[in-house]
């Protein structure tokens, strides 16, 4: 198979980091001001699919950082049931790599009539989406063509942890996305050979995380669906324990997303109880008994770590994809814009 998209667009993801840092500083500039102006108390988000996920790391980050509550709305709220909210004193953030799908536009217009300050996270900065915000913030990741969002997601959290830097005037995490890009180039280097040998015939397996963290899994597990054609399940790796451990057996297989923070002891203990039932368990960022320990790029600020671990997890799903025999660039009965209402 030549070269796919997906795997152009993997490589092309520290440029487009750079680019975003470079290109949109005055946007974030702005939309922080707006926000330290508006000091919410509360923060909703309206994604769908691969920039949910982003809305979910954003959640964590803000909520570990800033301290305020973030929950995610779901778009039909004003699309379909034609609902109003009440967030006079909220801020609204969308994401969506297109920022045409019908319902976000339509919630990002109810939530700033809603009174919410709305801030738009998107590729196309004359998107309708962008156009029914008070602020907009370009990723500047130029085209992608695979299906599988991969550098538009990247970038789509690291504008929403630059936004929560210059908002908070945060200079730790400031310095960490400084640096990002040479990070990232770090981490397509990693060898997750290991784990592509135990996943090539697999049927399913779960993928577990905690804090920001958890988003990523909730990420590769739509990868793993998407580009594989392999039945995965996010989880957090507490809340796996309450349930979905049950049907973990010999041999099934686990990823757990191991993050140099506070969660981690906890991430390693799942690991070790899981794998003491017979899970073939794969971790990243530490070992534990039982586990197969992957490389990842070490020392990083720890709302930034689980982002790097993407790019080593994109170049792995890419390669996956094909030794399964899949074209993750067009994966079947999907489009590249998905517009719902």
């Amino acid at each position: 198979m030549a070269e796919t998209f997906m795997a152009r667009e993997v490589a092309e993801i520290p440029a487009a980091a750079a680019r975003f840092l470079d290109g949109s500083r005055g946007a974030v500039e702005a939309a922080a001001a707006a926000l330290r102006e508006r000091d919410p108390g509360l923060i909703v988000t309206v994604a769908r699919g691969s920039s949910d996920h982003a809305a979910t790391y954003l959640k964590y980050a803000v909520e570990l950082l800033a301290g305020v509550p973030v929950a995610s709305v779901g778009p039909s709220v004003a699309s379909i049931y034609r609902r109003p909210l009440r967030l006079g004193n909220a801020a609204c953030i969308g994401i969506s790599q297109s920022g045409r799908s019908p319902d976000i536009v339509e919630m990002m217009r109810a939530a700033g009539e809603g009174g919410a300050l709305s801030i738009a996270i998107t590729n196309f900065a004359d998107a309708p989406m962008a156009q029914a915000s008070a602020h907009t913030l370009p990723l500047l990741a130029g085209p992608e063509n695979s299906v599988a969002a991969t550098k538009t997601f990247v970038t789509s959290v690291l504008a929403g942890l630059a936004l929560l830097a210059e908002w908070q005037e945060d200079e730790g995490l400031r310095k960490a996305l400084a640096t990002l890009p040479e990070a990232l180039e770090q981490a397509l280097t990693q060898d997750w050979s290991p784990m592509a040998a135990r996943l090539s015939r697999a049927n399913s397996l779960y993928v577990l995380g905690r804090g920001p963290g958890f988003a990523i899994a909730a990420e590769s597990a739509l990868k793993f669906k998407e580009t594989c054609g392999l039945h995965a399940e996010s989880y957090s790796a507490a809340e796996v324990l309450h349930g979905p451990a049950a049907i973990v057996q010999a041999n099934f297989p686990i990823f757990a997303l191991g993050i140099e923070d506070a969660a981690l002891p906890q991430v390693i203990a799942t690991a070790e109880r899981l794998a003491a039932q017979g899970a073939d368990v794969f971790l990243t960022g530490a070992e534990a008994k039982g586990a197969v320990t992957l490389p990842s790029v070490g020392g990083l600020h720890p709302l930034v770590a689980p982002l790097v671990l993407t790019a080593s997890f994109y170049a792995f799903i890419e390669a996956l994809a094909r030794r399964r025999g899949f074209d993750p660039d067009t994966p079947p009965h999907l489009r590249k814009v998905t517009e719902t209402t």
